[in-house]
């Protein structure tokens, strides 16, 4: 925060600082006189009658009274990481797409609408890349229009936390009525330390198409259909790992989609009685090992925000987080 003579804080920032990243320092209400402090970091989202909304690297809208703020400033973008491989929203955003690709997409201006028989809010929601052409009002009509023709709610994608993230969209779909339902987070590192653990890959079998016991052990849908197939399939160079189980269900299971640079790592999953075995390591390993060869050296995988177990296995393998997204739902469907 800024002090000035006699230790004071000033307010350096104004309505014209929307869109910019701020520090702010603001007294909320409370049972003491004069309330207490709270500061808040993120991107100035808006300031209209009187009201600053800052959003958060995690999505979180905080709604500030214009007459609450102590103090308040401009602050550089987030730190870039300094660990790990070095990327930009715009291309991992792309990278992400190119591996979970719908049954179905149209254009809208630089969005993406997407459909795949309602599997998954991914392979389900209008990707926003850039100007949908027309004004937001219009273009969410028409989102909500494609999706209602193929008996689909209607979601967008959007992210935020990192530079060139969407902040400014998530606070304008949430004044448009839109409902942020999940969030997750896009984690990167760098590809050959997964490759170099010292896990047992000897019963990791890889696979270029899925089969019935993967998909037996996979969680995201109990009747795999086509466009479940589909989904799962789709991607530059797709591998899929399984380790076998006493049964018919595999143990664990994983997919691996090599597109360039990137490595995406998905499906990881290991049975409930054989976690703590270091089975999702080896599935990394195998997968991350595949990747290298075929030139790959970083990697992103995608969590949700509140999967603590996976975040931490994640963190130990030397992914770190570099991005939220969130989906929005219109508040009608």
């Amino acid at each position: 925060m800024e002090f000035i003579g006699g230790g004071r804080l000033e307010v350096r920032i104004t309505s014209t600082d929307v869109g910019k990243r701020v520090s702010v320092r603001y007294v909320t209400e409370s049972g003491e006189a004069g309330g207490r402090f709270t500061d808040a970091v993120g991107v100035l989202t808006s300031w209209d009658d009187s009201v600053l909304l800052i959003t958060r690297r995690d999505g979180e809208i905080v709604r500030i009274p214009e007459s609450a703020l102590a103090a308040g400033k401009v602050v550089p973008a987030a730190p870039a990481r300094r660990r790990g491989p070095s990327a930009s929203f715009a291309e991992l955003n792309r990278a992400t797409a190119r591996a979970w690709r719908p049954v179905e997409s149209e254009a809208l201006g630089e969005w993406t609408l997407r459909a795949a028989d309602g599997f998954t809010r991914r392979a389900n929601s209008a990707l926003p890349s850039g100007d949908p052409g027309r004004p937001l009002d219009e273009a969410l009509a028409e989102v909500r229009a494609w999706y209602a023709a193929r008996g689909l709610p209607p979601y967008v994608q959007a992210a935020t936390g990192a530079e060139g993230t969407q902040e400014l969209l998530c606070a304008a779909l949430e004044r448009h009525g839109w409902r942020r339902e999940v969030t997750a987070e896009v984690h990167i590192g760098a590809l050959a330390p997964v490759g170099d653990l010292d896990a047992d890959v000897s019963a990791v079998r890889l696979s270029r198409a899925v089969d019935e016991p993967w998909l037996r052990r996979y969680q995201r849908s109990t009747e795999p259909g086509p466009a479940v197939r589909h989904v799962l399939a789709s991607g530059p160079s797709v591998w899929f790992a399984t380790v076998p189980g006493a049964g018919e269900v595999p143990a664990a299971i994983g997919r691996c989609v090599v597109d360039g640079r990137w490595a995406g790592f998905m499906a990881v999953e290991v049975a409930p009685e054989r976690r703590r075995e270091g089975l999702a390591t080896a599935v990394m390993t195998a997968l991350a090992r595949q990747a290298l060869d075929e030139g790959a050296s970083a990697a992103w995988l995608q969590v949700e925000a509140d999967n603590d177990g996976a975040r931490a296995l994640y963190g130990r393998m030397g992914f770190a987080p570099h991005h939220h997204y969130h989906h929005y739902r219109w508040a009608e469907a």
